[in-house]
C-alpha cells in the first residue's frame, strides 16, 4: 500500500515542478528582478514542503503534549491527533496529570491509529503546584512535571535506539493551540545541534511574536511585548530543539523555582544563546503556529443536573 502511493506520488509532484516553472516563466517579463526572485523563493518553499508531505522522509520529531482532565480535553486531544496523522515523522508522547494514564487518552490513540506512533506517560503536578478554584491559569507553572517526565522518556528512548547516531528533534506541543501541517516540514529542517525558531501568532498581547533577523540571517532577538528582559522572551510553541542538545544537556528541564514566564529561557539556557538559533518559517516570515485557547465551556444546566444526581453524558464519552 506505502509502495503504491509512493509511486502515484511521483508523477504527482513532477506536475507540481513543471507547473512551478511554467508559472515562473510566464511572469519574468512582466516583473522586476525583485519580485521575481520573491516569487521563485515562495514556489520552492512550496514545493519543498510537498515534497516533504509526499517523500514522508525527516527526522522523528518526538512532539510532548502536557494534558489534563476536563471537559475539553477530549476535544483538544481529538484536533490535534488530526494534524499529527497528517504527519508521518511526528511520534506523540502524551503525558496526563495524573497518578495513572487514562482510557479516555488510550482509546483516542487507538482509534486515531497513532498507537504505534506515541507513548501514553503520566506525571501528576504537586498538590501545592496544582491551581485550585478560581486561581488564574497563569498564577502557577503549568505542565512542568509533564514536560519533564516526557524529556527523561525521550533521553531513555534515543539512548536505547541509537543516541546521537540518529537525528531527532523535541517539540514543546500544547493540546490547545493550532498548528499547520507545513510547520512540521519547517522543524524537520533543524540541524544537529541547533535549536530552531520562527514566528507564533496570537501571543504575548500581539497578533505574532517573532524572531528579529540581521541581514545576513542570524537572530538577533524578539519583537515580544511581554518581559522582554526574558533570556529568550518567546513562547512554547515558536521553538524546537535538536535531540542532540537534549542527549549532552541532562540537566536542560523546566523549574517550579522560575518566575512566570521563565519557562523557556529555563530550558533553553542550558542549550544556546540567541545569535546561534536556526530561524525558520521562510527568514521567520510565516505563520504556521496560533497560540489558540479553547472557551471554557459554560456547563450551568450541567451542574444543576448533577446536583439532582443526573447526568447528561450518561454513557458517553464528550
Amino acid at each position: 500500500m506505502n509502495q503504491e502511493i509512493r509511486i502515484k506520488a511521483k508523477p504527482f509532484y513532477a506536475v507540481l515542478v513543471i507547473l512551478a516553472f511554467l508559472i515562473i516563466y510566464s511572469i519574468s517579463s512582466n516583473r522586476d528582478c525583485g519580485d521575481e526572485e520573491q516569487i521563485k523563493a515562495a514556489l520552492e518553499q512550496s514545493l519543498n514542503r510537498e515534497a516533504f508531505h509526499l517523500n514522508q522522509k525527516g527526522p522523528t520529531i518526538y512532539a510532548i503534549t502536557p494534558t489534563y482532565a476536563r471537559p475539553v480535553q477530549k476535544a483538544e486531544l481529538t484536533r490535534l491527533s488530526h494534524v499529527i496523522r497528517l504527519v508521518p515523522n511526528v511520534f506523540w508522547v502524551i503525558v496526563e496529570d495524573a497518578e495513572n494514564t487514562s482510557q479516555l487518552v488510550s482509546k483516542l490513540l487507538k482509534k486515531s491509529g497513532l498507537n504505534e506512533r506515541s507513548v501514553q506517560l503520566s506525571a501528576k503536578t504537586p498538590t501545592n503546584f496544582k491551581l485550585q478554584g478560581k486561581d488564574p491559569n497563569w498564577s502557577k507553572p503549568r505542565g512542568v512535571e509533564q514536560r519533564n517526565k516526557a524529556l527523561e522518556w525521550v533521553r531513555k528512548h534515543l539512548a536505547e535506539n541509537g543516541g546521537r547516531e540518529k537525528h531527532s528533534v523535541i517539540y514543546f506541543m500544547d493540546d490547545d493551540n493550532t498548528y499547520s501541517t507545513d510547520l512540521f516540514a519547517e522543524i524537520s529542517k533543524i540541524e544537529r545541534n541547533k535549536v530552531g525558531v520562527w514566528p507564533v501568532g496570537l501571543v504575548g498581547g500581539l497578533m505574532v511574536e517573532k524572531p528579529v533577523l540581521n541581514r545576513d540571517g542570524i537572530v538577533l532577538g524578539f519583537n515580544s511585548e511581554w518581559r522582554p528582559e526574558r533570556p529568550f522572551p518567546l513562547d512554547m510553541a515558536g521553538f524546537a530543539i535538536s535531540s542532540d542538545l537534549i542527549l549532552d544537556n541532562p540537566q536542560a528541564q523546566f523549574s517550579y523555582e522560575v518566575e512566570r514566564g521563565y519557562q523557556e529561557s529555563e530550558i533553553l539556557r542550558h542549550l544556546t544563546i540567541v545569535h546561534e538559533m536556526q530561524p525558520l518559517a521562510n527568514k521567520c516570515t510565516e505563520v504556521l503556529v496560533w497560540h489558540t485557547r479553547t472557551e471554557v465551556p459554560k456547563l450551568d444546566a450541567e451542574k444543576v443536573l448533577q446536583k439532582a444526581g443526573k447526568r447528561s453524558d450518561v454513557g458517553l464519552e464528550v
